[in-house]
């Protein structure tokens, strides 16, 4: 049995997975496809040494930022992970942002075609320049319904979407459909959860976020990407916090531009992730009811999702 705990960026589920953690004996999996990457800590809101060292945490730092990392790879990583946990005879918490690593661990891969990177070259040429928006336009014109689910500014996905579109002649979309009401047949037992928050409350939570990794060094932390990528693979380049920070580190504009972006930018991932998660067979968990101030917070939210587990 799986306890998964799903929640927009910012709702707080890192800092409950690790309550529950410590109540349940378990170990806490990551099922995000940025702290996957080694050295991306602060500006993807990585679990802190002294969290690690309370309970076990997987599914962080199995990737150098210069290599690409397939969904594949990490749902062929995560059923390592977990059966190591099963040996160990504890449960496995499972928490974080990325829908499509959820599916394609409870539900497989999707049967698309494979990368052709002869394509894929000419349409990040085409998104260069800062200018993923194109690659977005491309897509809303042929599979509308994926383009409302990738933000216009995530050049990984928009290109595989164009991807499967020259190579299959089928929308993205339409193959994703494969995983719709396939929830019943998971390939592990699960009970799933997820935090909700109103949208003007989860506004208030990310700009304390920022201000937090502003204070943590996170514009130093984003210049070392800066300075690294022209060896760094694209999806890591691509991740919230560290490309907003990029024309400035170029000159063209004054910091606060910058951080003014993140703050969209991560409001329109939060939102983004919401849309997905509401998809999915989750017990919602009204946070707005629970007491607001740590660590209340974190007590009173983990006992409503242990009720919500049965355990």
């Amino acid at each position: 049995m799986l306890f998964i705990l799903l929640g927009p960026t910012a709702s707080g589920k890192e800092r409950i997975a690790l309550e529950l953690a410590g109540r349940m004996n378990a170990e806490i999996l990551s099922v995000d496809s940025m702290k996957i990457y080694r050295g991306l800590d602060i500006g993807t809101a990585k679990a802190s040494a002294g969290d690690r060292a309370l309970r076990p945490h997987h599914g962080l730092d199995i990737a150098h930022p210069d290599e690409t990392f397939s969904v594949a790879q990490y749902a062929a990583a995560a059923e390592r992970i977990l059966a190591d946990i099963r040996s160990r005879n504890r449960p496995a918490i499972l928490s974080g942002g990325t829908a499509l690593y959820y599916m394609a661990l409870l539900q497989g891969l999707f049967d698309g075609p494979g990368r052709d990177d002869g394509l894929r070259a000419r349409l990040e040429a085409m998104a260069a320049g800062g200018e993923p928006e194109r690659l977005w336009r491309m897509l809303s014109g042929r599979d509308a319904a994926a383009a409302g689910r990738i933000h216009p500014n995530d050049t990984r996905r928009l290109i595989r979407a164009l991807e499967v579109l020259e190579l299959s002649g089928r929308p993205i979309s339409s193959l994703q459909g494969q995983w719709e009401n396939r929830w019943r047949h998971s390939r592990h037992a699960f009970r799933m959860v997820r935090l909700a928050w109103p949208r003007a409350l989860l506004r208030q939570r990310i700009s304390a976020r920022l201000e937090r990794m502003r204070r943590e060094g996170l514009l130093e932390e984003a210049r070392g990407v800066w300075e690294r990528r022209e060896a760094m693979a694209a999806a890591p380049l691509q991740a919230v916090a560290y490309k907003e920070f990029f024309p400035f580190f170029g000159g063209l504009e004054p910091e606060e531009a910058a951080w003014e972006r993140l703050r969209r930018g991560t409001t329109r991932l939060a939102k983004a992730q919401e849309t997905w998660f509401k998809r999915f067979p989750a017990v919602p968990i009204a946070c707005h009811e629970l007491p607001p101030a740590e660590p209340g917070f974190c007590a009173a939210a983990a006992d409503a999702i242990s009720r919500a587990w049965g355990i």
